[in-house]
């Protein structure tokens, strides 16, 4: 593809992915990626982020939280971050935390500076994190609703606006409270 043809690819997705969240339509989310966390809960972590700070899953209840995967080496993940980022930006509701599998936090630390991401990003050493969500494979993101449940995962067989698609039929979703 030539570099002319990457950009168009990038303009198309980030176009994707902010058009499908500013545009709260009840249209369904696209059909998840095979995954046996999918409905259950969210397993809790607590994570320092490259960024200072922690990211707490527990703070994004109450609303949407996507979990992104990625690494400098998957070309893929690499041409979605400007597209959350861009998501990220336009929904200060939705919370994103991007989850590094490189094998250094300076590698981590370069995409990050790269794509000038603004949503927390941690580096998963020792690939604790992508074990406990049993990531085998990239990219991969995982969309937990306001309850903490797993609602929708996306992996490497998804297209590339089914992310800014799931997000925004999830958000346009009236979940009913979980009973007790």
């Amino acid at each position: 593809m030539t570099s002319g043809g990457r950009a168009f690819g990038m303009f198309l997705l980030v176009s994707a992915l902010g058009g499908a969240c500013a545009h709260q339509e009840s249209t369904p989310a696209p059909p998840s990626s095979q995954s046996r966390l999918l409905d259950e809960p969210l397993p809790p972590f607590r994570r320092p982020t490259l960024q200072g700070g922690a990211f707490d899953s527990s703070t994004a209840s109450g609303h949407l939280l996507v979990i992104d995967f990625f690494a400098a080496y998957c070309r893929p993940c690499q041409r979605k971050l400007p597209a959350l980022e861009a998501m990220h930006r336009r929904q200060p509701g939705l919370s994103i935390v991007g989850v590094s599998l490189d094998e250094t936090g300076d590698a981590a630390m370069k995409a990050v500076a790269r794509h000038h991401l603004t949503f927390p990003v941690v580096h998963d050493a020792g690939n604790v994190l992508a074990g406990r969500l049993r990531v085998t494979e990239l990219p991969v993101s995982f969309i937990v609703d306001g309850h903490g449940r797993i609602r929708w995962v996306g992996g490497p067989d998804q297209p590339d606006d089914a992310l800014a698609r799931a997000v925004a039929a999830l958000t346009a979703e009236k979940v009913p409270p979980m009973r007790q």
